[in-house]
């Protein structure tokens, strides 16, 4: 991989168990401090929210969100609609 600008990951967290899944975190978190960019397909919110700068959230096929975690974080019924169970 040498010395990458972006690195994509879809789901690194899918099956794992949930001792990994903090170490991943930690490492992806790592990574983004290096200055490398993370292109993160996730769908544990937790670990996004703490991984991205900006998020996106897709419903139906459709981006219905694009911004910051703190946006993201600020927009309940955004959330409720389609984050939450």
């Amino acid at each position: 991989m040498g010395d990458p600008d972006l690195i994509m990951i879809d789901e690194p967290t899918e099956g794992v168990a949930p001792k990994i899944v903090q170490e991943i975190a930690e490492l992806l978190q790592e990574i983004a401090r290096r200055g490398i960019s993370v292109f993160l397909i996730e769908q544990k919110l937790d670990i996004a929210l703490k991984v991205c700068n900006r998020l996106y959230v897709m419903g139906h096929g459709t981006i219905v969100f694009e911004g910051t975690a703190a946006e993201l974080q600020d927009n309940q019924p955004l959330r409720q609609e389609w984050l939450e169970v």
